[in-house]
This record gives C-alpha cells, sequence and structure tokens, in this order.
C-alpha cells in the first residue's frame, strides 16, 4: 500500500513537472504569460540565483524549456558554426553542445548598418516537444534534434527556402500540429514555408505578395514571427510583416485575410485578446494597429478598430491582461492602453541608466518582468498604476526573452544562463 502511494506520488510529480514546459518563443501561449507560481522580485548575482552557466559565442536566441531540459542556440560571431545547447534545469549542467551547421560562406550581414552589429546568427529562438527540439537559423538551415540523444534527426538547407536576409535572420519556428512553420521575410522574397516536422520535407510554401518589385529591398524585410490564433472555430496563423499583416490556413498557407499598415521592420510577435489582433509595423506606418480578424481579403478599411503611434516599441512585443495592453519601447517606456479603444491610462521610464530594451516583457501573477541590454531586470505591476516593484542588477544584459517555469526564471544574457529562484 505504502509503495503504491509513493509510486502514485512520484508519478503526479513527473506529470506535473511535464507540464511545465515554456515550449516556444514567448511561451506556452505564444504571448508572454507565464503560469509559474512565485517567481522571484529580488535578485542579482549573490541573490537568489539558482544557477549561473556560460554560454559560448553569440545569440540571442532565447531559452526553451522541457521537462528537466533547458535548449537555445548560440553561434560564432561570423556565423560560420551554428550550435545548439541543452542545460539540466536543475543544475545548469550542460547535458548537449552539438555543432548543427557549419557554412562555408554564411549569409553576409550589411557591415554599414547598426542592425548588423545588432543581430545575431543565432536569434531565432528554438521550439521543443516532448523528444524533439527544432533549431532554426535562417537561410543557414533548420534541424531537428532527439532531446535524449543529441542526435540530428533530420536537417534542411534547401534553395527552395532562400532568402536575402540582408542583416541576418530572426523569426523564430512554430509548430502547428505536425507543421513546422518558418518565415522568410528577406530584402529580395518574402515567403512563408511548412515543414513536415517528421521528415523535413517542404509541406508548402507561400509569398507574401506585400510589394512592388521596384521597391528597394530595405523596406520589404522583416523578422516577425507568426502567432497560432483560433477565431470562429477556426485556425488562423497571424504573420505580420513589412507593410502588412496577414492571417493564413495554417495546413495550407492560403491567405485569409490581409491589413496594410505601413512600415517596415516588423519584429514582434502579435498577440490576440479581447476579440482583437494587436499588431505593430516596428519602424513607419500606423505602428500599434488593432484589428478585429474577421472576413477575408483585404480588411484594412473595415477592420482596423484603432491605431496608436506614440512611444511603440520597434522590437519587443506586447503582453495583454484582462482588457488592458502593456508595452515596453526601446527607451524604457513603460505604456498601458485600453484595448477597447486604444486609449493611453499610463506610462512611465524606467531608471535604465541609458540601456536599450529589446527583450518581450513576460507576466507572471499580475507582475510583468522587463530587462535591458545592461543588465538591468524590472518588476512592474500588470495594473494602470505601472507600479515599480522592484530594480535588479545582473553582470550583463539581455536580447533574447526570458522563460518562467514552476518557480524558475530563465534569463540569457550576452554571456550566461541564469536560473533565478527565491531561496
Amino acid at each position: 500500500m505504502i509503495r503504491a502511494v509513493l509510486t502514485a506520488l512520484f508519478l503526479s510529480s513527473l506529470t506535473a513537472f511535464a507540464a511545465d514546459n515554456w515550449p516556444e518563443y514567448r511561451g506556452p501561449h505564444g504571448d508572454g504569460h507565464s503560469d509559474a507560481k512565485g517567481l522571484p522580485t529580488k535578485w542579482g548575482e549573490k541573490e537568489n540565483v539558482k544557477w549561473k552557466t556560460p554560454v559560448h559565442d553569440k545569440g540571442w536566441s532565447s531559452p526553451v524549456v522541457w521537462g528537466n531540459q533547458v535548449w537555445l542556440t548560440t553561434a560564432t560571431a561570423k556565423g560560420e558554426k551554428l550550435y545548439a545547447l541543452a542545460f539540466d534545469r536543475e543544475t545548469g549542467k550542460m547535458i548537449h553542445d552539438l555543432l548543427v551547421f557549419e557554412i562555408n560562406r554564411p549569409d553576409p550581414k550589411d557591415p554599414y548598418h547598426v542592425w548588423a552589429g545588432f543581430n545575431s546568427y543565432s536569434s531565432p529562438t528554438p521550439v521543443i516537444e516532448e523528444g524533439r527540439v527544432y533549431v532554426h537559423f535562417g537561410v543557414a538551415g533548420t534541424a531537428c534534434i532527439d532531446t535524449k540523444t543529441g542526435k540530428i534527426l533530420w536537417s534542411i538547407k534547401d534553395k527552395e527556402l532562400d532568402c536575402n536576409h540582408h542583416r541576418g535572420a530572426a523569426s523564430s519556428p512554430v509548430l502547428v500540429g505536425d507543421l513546422l512553420i518558418l518565415t522568410f521575410d528577406g530584402f529580395d522574397v518574402q515567403f512563408l514555408a511548412a515543414i513536415d516536422k517528421n521528415t523535413g520535407k517542404v509541406a508548402w510554401k507561400k509569398d507574401r505578395k506585400f510589394h512592388p518589385d521596384s521597391m528597394n529591398g530595405d523596406l520589404k524585410k522583416a523578422y516577425s514571427t507568426p502567432l497560432l490564433i483560433k477565431v470562429g472555430g477556426k485556425d488562423m496563423l497571424v504573420s505580420p510583416s513589412a507593410d502588412a499583416t496577414a492571417a493564413y490556413d495554417p495546413k495550407t498557407g492560403d491567405e485569409i485575410w490581409r491589413v496594410v499598415h505601413g512600415g517596415m521592420n516588423a519584429s514582434l510577435r502579435p498577440v490576440f485578446g479581447a476579440g482583437k489582433v494587436f499588431t505593430a509595423s516596428s519602424d513607419g506606418g500606423k505602428q500599434l494597429v488593432a484589428i478585429r480578424p474577421e472576413g477575408t481579403g483585404n480588411i484594412t478599411k473595415t477592420n482596423i478598430e484603432w491605431t496608436f503611434g506614440k512611444g511603440t516599441p520597434n522590437r519587443s512585443s506586447f503582453l495583454i491582461e484582462g482588457d488592458k495592453l502593456y508595452m515596453v519601447n526601446s527607451g524604457g517606456i513603460v505604456t498601458c492602453l485600453d484595448t477597447k479603444d486604444g486609449k493611453e491610462l499610463n506610462k512611465t521610464r524606467l531608471e535604465a541608466r541609458g540601456a536599450a530594451f529589446t527583450a518581450s516583457p513576460i507576466i507572471s501573477e499580475g507582475k510583468i518582468y522587463i530587462f535591458d541590454e545592461k543588465g538591468g531586470g524590472y518588476i512592474v505591476s500588470a495594473t494602470p498604476e505601472l507600479n515599480v516593484i522592484a530594480t535588479n542588477t545582473l553582470e550583463d544584459g539581455c536580447k533574447g526573452s526570458p522563460a518562467a517555469v514552476g518557480k524558475d526564471l530563465f534569463i540569457r544574457t550576452q554571456t550566461q544562463l541564469y536560473c533565478l529562484e527565491t531561496k
């Protein structure tokens, strides 16, 4: 009897632990929301650091978590070697250090633009599920890895999936059923592609014909990650790009609707709440756009509920809590909007010592966690008052976004991977 009870408790704990995951960019729902309880509110190099492990080379991908493993990617500074790394969730010990691709001539980045130094050759965040992790490096290749053995099950570097990223890739892959959805919004061509996750073969590919051929390619490229939503019982993959955001049938890649908002360099992941999709053009255009995700074809004139163009972020993604939308721009200004009409309810500036904000914030138990590029970590109330609950510091800053599962907060800085936990 005792043995049966102990076995039941053990299996129950394993099931709870296995369900306690952060499988993709911005978490289990793709929107920055975490079910974690009791995350630390205070930390520093000598406070509430459960473990800290160096990460070699350079990369801005965010950590993903499944079971007892934490995965991320990294690359040499010039992109000749591309790696997938796995760490033990409890100890931080490296489990796998896998050289996934060697590139003889890496896709060049424009050396005369700020984005060249800003981006890395491993910015896309992996996506993970039971037994498999999928890593993506733009045109340099995509691979599926057995998480237990570290064996590469398949890899693809297909000429059919080619574009000129111009300043590096950053769009993260998304799993929808048996399909791995990839985004290629390049200087020359722009398209979505679906890969069969079991074989690595291209299932479909759809051009995003948003721009005239004569347009400067710099105005066509983007870095965003799609979001899967359900509207009226129908799955839609909402994918921002330069000039427009479109929704697609994830099974076929067929376009359902499109909203033209202008702008370029779209890099955020959209969010869905209060019956609306919230997206942004990053640089130029209408910037923040609230869309009713209904209808077909070009719904620009009929389905834009409101727009907002003051102090919006051009890299980090939004958060929705109830009927409020929260955002932090690159200058550290946090803004709260009413999702019904876009009215600005409040804003505050974080004391960031001149640091830029690139990482997307996350939310847990009514608290927003925000990180800057110089080691600052801020906690702000998810209320219109935007109370600053705490300001913390690590030795280095973030360009990748955090992950939060259980009681653990995982932070990938420019040199380390941290696990923060209240002691």
